[in-house]
């Protein structure tokens, strides 16, 4: 299995009222990684874990907008193809391959809009941090905003450890 040297996208999103977003931008490593499948979600879940990103799960993207206020989220997508709705309804719709993988910081939004049959992901979390759901319904605010300032960076790239773009790109 190889890991290819990506430069990363990066995606910044404003608070829309409903989902509060980040000062972190949302980071898209594309075509990262060459295994599918299977084999693909294996391997990338024990780079994951090597890079202290674990409590990992195999399974798609829920249909409605959601974030994450207790911990960032990385998913990498092993099979199949979709369309996201990043950063809530005014934010970016973006379609993701088999080989991507998507650094989502707490407090951005996403939602799968539409996806191939066979679309998965792993998804995990900063040294097996526990996460919440929140669709952005208006109690949800006070607490989350508390939340989401407590979360820590995490320690590493999940694909690249040490060597990854992603704190120097949060920082």
């Amino acid at each position: 299995m190889s890991i290819l040297n990506i430069k990363p996208e990066t995606f910044l999103f404003s608070d829309d009222g409903k989902i509060p977003n980040s000062k972190f931008p949302l980071v898209v490593y594309r075509n990262a990684f060459s295994e599918r499948g299977v084999q693909g979600a294996a391997w990338i879940e024990e780079r994951f874990e090597s890079n202290k990103w674990t409590n990992s799960w195999r399974n798609g993207v829920f249909s409605y907008h959601h974030y994450h206020s207790i911990s960032h989220e990385v998913l990498a997508v092993y099979a199949g193809n979709a369309l996201l709705h990043m950063g809530g309804e005014k934010g970016k719709k973006m379609t993701v391959h088999a080989g991507d993988i998507l650094i989502i910081p707490t407090g951005v939004g996403h939602k799968k809009l539409d996806a191939s049959a066979d679309f998965a992901v792993v998804g995990a979390y900063p040294n097996g941090s526990d996460y919440d759901i929140l669709r952005g319904e208006p109690g949800d605010r006070p607490k989350a905003q508390q939340n989401i300032a407590r979360v820590p960076l995490p320690e590493l790239d999940p694909l690249y450890g040490k060597n990854g773009e992603l704190l120097k790109i949060w920082i």
